[in-house]
């Protein structure tokens, strides 16, 4: 196993600076090869090889025009990433080259500005000993998410459908490689094949096949003989997860191994997923094993990620399912450019970046070390048995990855966890607080012990997400604020004492201090942390891939007050409520809230800071009638007022003030129902997805203002059911006192059928573990009343449905009590026990509305 995991990052100082030199090393040396049983094994030693990382994209396609567009210097901001990179314990590089950018129609190589900055960020995640798995040809165009530019590529010319069947198409990626195989990295000086930090390559990007098999095996042999031919003798694999029916062709292919991807949460949903996701990634199984060609090669992961969510509980659980697999490299899709991570428009269902996303990013920390501790071929069990592993923890209640052994403890936030042996840590790193740290900021920080009585600590500016960032991006549309700030820092750390010294040594930032009973005050920057009379030694501190004095971050900026509140739905009378607002470019001044109550004056009440960004009021009770209470909130700083909702700048108190615009909350009589799925209010997820003659509509129902869901199917063959799930905690949240007294679920739908059909309702609680009823829906929409207790273990639909397709559609989570209380999803599905005959013809659900009565 690579010294990644036994601290990689040992700190010390470098030559020239911060800047970081590659060890020399020899030409033309496989520094890995596959061996008999698909292992990734180091030359020199024969010692399994692990590799861990991220896709990075800023020498091309919308990334580079970004940071073109915002005047930015293209290398400054490289070096500024890959030190991120190296910062989160990653050596793993891969991107899916934008031939369509580098390449003309005959596949002759464009020695251009793309092609520059590729190997100059070759050159530099070589400094970091970061390892490169190179993806030569893309398919794509350049232009997402703005338009495809007229580039001058044998990708665009011919399209994606016919790269794969068109022989002049073949010829010309054919010249395209032994051209860009031949090419020397100005930065480097050598050769792709020369250079041993580039250990494989994958042909090409998500192929579309068609045709017959052997064309496709003729195909992947004649790009694999054209890399070859240049001399390339390192692994080569290809991608056989894209197009199962095609996978018996690929694996009969000269190629070494095979590459997968993984989108367990879809992608593309249009805002940040809620619910657990743990069950959807409890397994990731390969179809493929039966394909005697298959076996004992070499597998990879190009592409993976948790798209559209934010919590920071999925990385390392995915990369247990795919060390369990038998993967060697994975690398996530797609690391967020530091310089576009603020709006981040360049994939808008991804979001990752150190600065941005630090619970995220410390989560892929962890999930570094997951990938190169854990065995391949291990089982951990099943969801939720396998939420614990080796040193390993992942918790979806507490939005938590952890890491906890005798040197090293890592979160991904707040938690209670006692490290293993606080006197032996050489490194802590964390978002939150814990035993060890406790920290009044959002952003993240790392600790690295140096010698006795001396650590580096480095503290990354506050990051405070103001907007939802998986909806529909835009450049002028921040998502995530960052703040510097003087923020509070307790360290307990045994051999440093309470009464430590603090000392700045990164660039432009003299600050010094002293711990008080372990505590002090702390601001963005890289520092020396050293034991009382210790007097730190630098120059012994041994160089490795983070240099002592490095140090990373956006700029602070100035910007307006801004307010994020979610408002409650539906709440119930009579009970106090908590409103939160997330507060931002407030130095000081007020929050207040403006209530309406009805047929009543408006009244103010003050918020409470609950954290640094973070405000908080419990509405009391008797302001919570039957109907709708409706509220604004004010920012006050001296005799400027900001009004929410709009962020509008005008004193409500003024006599000439005239907005009212307002959050209005619904406010239910005691024992109404409840509802857990409305069309009027909610979008569920439904299944299938993506088939042709399957349709999803809300029209209108027949009570007025009231909508239903309707879904569509010209027919039902080779589908195991048609459904809709949705997940219903943030608008009930609101009405949970008294929940436990509702004892039935109402199901208020209809079917296309003549005859009465059967289908099941299922509630999905916070562990992953359904609960399910048998129904029986007739052509005529009517309420069905279902007691709770006729709910029985049973097994839920993973929507969004995972990608690829061949991934499990269904989890069954084990038997469990029922809890009302930890129920988090509603589910409707039919069409299991339709004959073959019946799943021949047209067939339609409409779902007018579900909920709890008492």
């Amino acid at each position: 196993m690579r010294s990644t995991y036994q601290l990689l990052i040992i700190i010390g100082l470098t030559l020239h600076g911060s800047m970081l030199c590659a060890q020399p090393r020899e030409k033309n040396v496989n520094p890995v090869y596959i061996d008999k049983t698909g292992t990734f094994r180091w030359t020199k030693d024969n010692k399994e090889a692990a590799f861990f990382g991220v896709n990075y994209t800023t020498p091309f396609a919308h990334a580079y025009r970004a940071h073109k567009n915002s005047g930015i210097n293209v290398e400054d901001a490289i070096r500024q990433d890959v030190y991120h990179l190296a910062r989160l314990g990653l050596d793993a590089f891969r991107v899916h080259v934008w031939d369509t950018e580098i390449s003309d129609v005959s596949g002759n190589l464009l020695n251009n500005e793309h092609l520059r900055l590729y190997d100059f960020l070759l050159a530099e995640l070589k400094k970091r000993n970061i390892r490169t798995i190179i993806t030569p040809i893309a398919f794509w165009g350049n232009g997402y998410p703005e338009q495809d530019e007229n580039t001058p590529g044998f990708s665009r010319f011919y399209g994606r459908g016919k790269l794969t069947t068109n022989d002049s198409a073949i010829v010309a990626q054919e010249n395209y490689l032994k051209q860009f195989f031949s090419h020397i990295n100005p930065y480097t000086k050598l050769s792709y094949q020369d250079d041993p930090d580039i250990i494989a390559v994958e042909i090409n990007n998500e192929p579309a096949h068609s045709g017959p098999k052997e064309g496709v095996t003729g195909y992947v042999n004649r790009l694999t003989a054209a890399i070859k031919s240049t001399g390339w003798k390192k692994p080569v694999f290809y991608n056989i997860s894209q197009g199962p029916y095609y996978a018996d062709a690929v694996a009969a292919s000269h190629v070494d191994g095979f590459s997968f991807q993984w989108y367990p949460s879809g992608l593309v949903s249009g805002n940040t997923l809620q619910g657990n996701y743990l069950p959807h990634v409890d397994k990731y199984t390969i179809p493929f094993d039966t394909i005697p060609a298959f076996r004992n090669k070499g597998l990879m992961v190009y592409e993976f990620d948790a798209a559209d969510i934010l919590q920071s509980y999925m990385y390392p659980a995915m990369v247990r399912s795919f060390r369990e697999a038998g993967m060697g490299w994975a690398t996530q899709f797609a690391y967020d450019p530091l310089a576009m991570a603020n709006v981040n428009t360049e994939y808008q269902t991804h979001y990752l970046n150190l600065a941005y996303t630090p619970s995220k990013a410390v989560s892929m920390l962890i999930a570094s070390r997951v990938f190169h501790k854990l065995p391949r071929h291990k089982s951990y069990g099943t969801y939720p048995a396998d939420s614990i592993f080796d040193v390993f923890r992942v918790s979806y209640k507490q939005a938590l990855s952890e890491m906890n052994d005798e040197k090293e403890f890592i979160y991904s936030s707040s938690t209670t966890t006692q490290p293993v042996n606080p006197s032996r840590l050489l490194s802590v790193a964390g978002v939150g607080s814990s035993p060890v740290v406790r920290y009044d900021g959002s952003g993240a920080y790392f600790l690295d012990k140096l010698e006795d009585g001396v650590w580096r600590l480095e503290v990354m500016p506050d990051a405070i997400h103001i907007r939802d960032p998986f909806e529909k991006a835009s450049p002028r549309k921040e998502v995530t604020h960052i703040e510097w700030r003087m923020n509070q820092m307790q360290l307990n750390l045994p051999a440093l004492g309470n009464d430590f010294e603090i000392k700045a040594v990164n660039a432009g930032n003299s600050y010094t201090t002293a711990a008080v009973n372990q505590a002090f005050k702390i601001s963005p920057g890289t520092y020396l942390v050293s034991r009382k009379g210790k007097q730190p030694t630098p120059g012994k501190y041994k160089a490795g891939v983070i240099g002592l004095t490095e140090f990373v971050a956006p700029a602070s900026a100035k910007r307006p007050v801004s307010l994020y509140h979610v408002p409650f739905r539906e709440i119930s009378a009579n009970q106090p409520i908590t409103l939160r607002a997330r507060v931002t470019g407030l130095e000081s001044g007020s929050v207040s809230v403006i209530i309406s109550p009805q047929g009543g004056r408006w009244r103010t009440l003050n918020m409470q800071a609950a954290s640094s960004y973070e405000y908080e009021l419990v509405v009391p009770e008797d302001l919570l009638q039957p109907g709708m209470f409706s509220y604004r909130m004010v920012v006050q700083q001296d005799n400027d007022y900001t009004l929410f909702p709009g962020g509008i700048k005008e004193n409500p108190y003024a006599w000439d003030s005239y907005q009212l615009e307002a959050w209005n909350t619904f406010v239910a009589s005691p024992g109404t129902q409840i509802d857990l799925f409305n069309p009027e209010h909610d979008r569920a997820r439904t299944f299938p997805v993506w088939r042709r003659g399957f349709q999803v509509s809300y029209p209108a129902g027949e009570l007025p203002n009231q909508l239903v869901l309707k879904l569509d199917a010209a027919d039902l063959k080779g589908v195991d059911a048609m459904g809709l799930q949705h997940v219903f905690t943030g608008h009930v949240k609101g009405r949970l006192s008294g929940l436990n007294e509702y004892k039935t679920m109402v199901i208020r739908a209809r079917s296309s059928k003549a005859q009465p059909v059967e289908a099941t309702v299922t509630l999905v609680n916070i562990h992953g573990q359904a609960f399910s009823a048998t129904i029986t829906v007739t052509n005529q929409l009517q309420d069905i009343e279902v007691p709770l207790t006729d709910l029985k273990p049973g097994k839920s639909l993973l929507l969004p449905r995972p990608y690829p397709g061949f991934l499990p559609l269904t989890f069954h989570g084990g038997a469990g009590r029922f809890d009302l209380k930890e129920s988090e999803k509603i589910e409707l599905t039919t069409g299991y026990n339709f004959t073959a005959a019946e799943k021949e013809s047209a067939f339609s659900l409409e779902v007018e509305r579900i909920g709890l009565k008492k």
